[in-house]
């Protein structure tokens, strides 16, 4: 099998649309992905003929408007190709309206406020820009979501409007830096997404890991990841089976899953795809997701995509690699290979550091989640204090801008081996670094926040608006500019150099030395989700979405408010996991073990012999079991308190300071408990069983 004879063929391609479509249609169709034109309702009732029967030779007898609503879930509501005719004869029927627009109830997905339960309705709308695609029977087609009143209540919309907003602005600057071929800029990303896969058997064991994707009680076992044996290691053969399988019904979806390796804890690996526009980007990712979790399902197997599953090892994040193209095929963020004299990405490299820095506590936000809060600031997580990574050569040329100096480039190194059968190959003009929040690395920038459950299109809308607000005040500069521009730009990335350069770090982000450097830059620090939502409410920040079209100020304020819902609904059910878990399971395990200890000691004490150490143990048992109760109990105190507020920012604040700090304390506890006790007797699977028997 050749992976082009099976890629693409369950995805409504521009192979397939040639096919089912007239000449005509197909034109106009193109004319609307590529330049925006309005779909008369001839054309649409055309494409929708059109998509109906080169889905029903697929198999298909249902479609759906699949959106992204604002709980981090995909969401779909499946309709028969099934009409009847005038003489009540069933009929395959599929209109332009229907392809068009649906219909969905509003009130039933996060909005913030936006909708009432007495005011359903809500709309679902066509991605024309987005493939449909078939699977299991139905053609999926990708939208976005609105409120009966307009407002977006999905992930996709404002991610439409900040690509369009930075293709505009990105366009005025390049015609000042003299390319007026190019008539749209591209925002393109790439996810790398890693995941854990576990055995079903003993994942169905775990309350926690089925209610909440994460271990909540746990001791590490003997072997974590210190060897460094895993990463790049040998595949297993059944994830390697899995893998196979997932690639192939990925492939057969149009989504060019590219990389796959073992990542650094046991049991964690990634699958990386071959950039794409960032909203086709942002829909395949999530059916990657998804494809990940029924693939495993099928085999055996459980995928977990939360942050952080098990204590004390690497969490799994999703690196958002994020560039820009022109539609004449140029890569703006190309240094090329003479990047002193590149003025264009120079310019619009400035515009990120710049950008990157006035809006770090947005940037912060668009990562930000109580999943990702237990995965930032250690074991390959980068820091929540936001920073660029640019690597020394690039460093060295702004610099040189800085202070009006002429730039002298170091010599190009090759490697050499010393072994003359292996050739020398030149390096790269930067390092990687892995610590980095948001690294440059080639010709694109890594953002290493955000978390794997998590759906790219935030940080993808945040750093286009980001990108746009910079381009448009660099554009504004100079349009007051007549004749000879080159000056004027070398005096922009001079002064954003200048005034933005505390946001470039090239060191160590995990060290106690740059905590301490960032805070002396004036670096904003936003350690919990609680902290960054907050960042909704700048003026500054509501000024930039607004003034480009991306969200409003009543959509930021929705956001806000869902956040913090999220947030604190998050922590609530891993809270009364934790007690459902410790009270129905751990304590009762304990106490049943203790009472065989002791009738054994007893026993052994009536015949004469004398168990000290059997003693001792039980003795400390019994300790920390007391601990544990009187944990369990202020756990149930302070989670009564929490649910009790109802102001939205103090029962998040709540569950932040309280809740999660009493829920810390009862997991140590009965963590030590797990040591303690034999494997036989503790009430679920340990790290040992869920990471290594797979």
């Amino acid at each position: 099998m050749y992976i082009t004879d099976i890629y693409a063929e369950s995805c409504f391609n521009d192979e397939a649309m040639k096919k089912f479509m007239s000449e005509d249609t197909y034109k106009k169709l193109k004319e609307t992905i590529d330049k925006g034109c309005p779909l008369d309702n001839e054309t649409a009732n055309e494409v929708a003929d059109a998509m109906k029967k080169w889905a029903t030779s697929k198999g298909a007898t249902h479609f759906s408007h699949w959106f992204q609503p604002l709980n981090e879930m995909t969401a779909e509501k499946h309709n028969a190709f099934l009409d009847f005719d005038k003489d009540g004869k069933a009929i395959i029927e599929f209109s332009g309206k229907e392809l068009i627009k649906g219909e969905s109830d509003a009130s039933s997905f996060p909005s913030g406020g936006l909708r009432a339960t007495f005011e359903a309705r809500g709309y679902t709308a066509w991605d024309c820009t987005s493939p449909a695609y078939v699977k299991d029977q139905t053609l999926y087609i990708p939208t976005v979501f609105c409120s009966y009143t307009g407002e977006a209540l999905d992930k996709k919309t404002p991610l439409l409007r900040s690509m369009e907003a930075l293709s505009n602005q990105s366009l005025r600057v390049l015609k000042h830096l003299g390319d007026t071929d190019a008539t749209k800029v591209i925002t393109t990303v790439g996810p790398e997404q890693e995941y854990f896969l576990i055995d079903r058997e003993q994942y169905e064991k775990r309350l926690d890991l089925l209610l909440c994707g994460r271990t909540l009680f746990g001791s590490p076992p003997p072997k974590g990841q210190e060897m460094d044996d895993h990463y790049y290691g040998r595949l297993r053969l059944r994830i390697s089976d899995y893998m196979h399988e997932l690639d192939r019904e990925l492939w057969s979806l149009g989504v060019s899953a590219k990389t796959k390796h073992n990542e650094v804890a046991p049991a964690q690996h990634e699958l990386a795809c071959v950039f794409n526009t960032a909203n086709i980007a942002c829909d395949q990712n999530q059916i990657t997701m998804e494809s990940m979790r029924t693939v495993a399902k099928r085999k055996g197997l459980a995928c977990l995509l939360h942050e952080k599953p098990f204590k004390n090892v690497s969490g799994s994040g999703k690196h958002v690699n994020w560039s820009l193209s022109t539609d004449t095929g140029i890569n703006i963020l190309s240094p090329g290979k003479n990047p002193a004299e590149n003025t264009m990405f120079l310019l619009f490299m400035a515009a990120m550091i710049s950008g990157v820095d006035k809006y770090q506590d947005l940037l912060r936000f668009s990562c930000s989640g109580a999943s990702n809060d237990v995965r930032l600031g250690g074991d390959e997580a980068p820091p929540t204090v936001i920073s660029i990574f640019l690597g020394d050569e690039l460093c060295d040329i702004y610099e040189a801008i800085e202070n009006s100096q002429d730039f002298e480039k170091k010599n190009d190194a090759n490697v050499d081996m010393g072994v003359s059968s292996v050739p020398s190959f030149k390096k790269d003009n930067t390092d990687r670094n892995r610590t980095s929040p948001c690294a440059f690395t080639g010709n694109k920038f890594e953002f290493r926040m955000c978390g794997s459950s998590s759906s790219v299109s935030r940080p993808s809308f945040v750093i286009n608006a980001i990108m746009a607000e910079e381009l448009s005040l660099i554009a504004d500069r100079l349009d007051r500019v007549s004749g000879d521009k080159n000056e004027e730009i070398k005096k922009i990335i001079k002064e954003i150099i200048r005034d933005h350069k505390r946001i470039l770090y090239n060191g160590n982000n995990y060290s106690e030395e740059w905590r301490i450097e960032a805070k002396k830059r004036g670096l904003i620090d936003m350690p919990t989700t609680v902290d960054a939502i907050e960042a909704l409410k700048r003026p500054e920040n509501i000024e930039l979405l607004s003034k480009h079209g991306i969200l409003s100020k009543a959509e930021l304020e929705a956001r806000y408010e869902i956040n913090l819902e999220m947030y604190s609904k998050v922590i609530n059910i891993e809270a009364l996991t934790m007690q459902t878990m410790a009270e129905k399971s751990i304590i009762p395990s304990v106490e049943a073990y203790c009472g065989k200890l002791a009738d054994s000691i007893n026993s052994t004490t009536v015949a004469g012999v004398t168990m000290t150490s059997s003693k001792k143990k039980l003795k400390d048992i019994c300790a920390y079991l007391e601990s544990a109760a009187k944990a369990l109990d202020a756990l149930k105190a302070y989670h009564t308190k929490a649910t009790r507020i109802t102001e939205v920012p103090s029962r998040a604040t709540c569950y932040k300071d309280s809740v999660i700090p009493a829920m810390n304390e009862l997991r140590k506890y009965c963590d030590a408990l797990e040591t303690m006790l034999p494997k036989s007797e503790w009430p679920f699977p340990d790290y040992t069983d869920l990471m290594y028997r797979v």
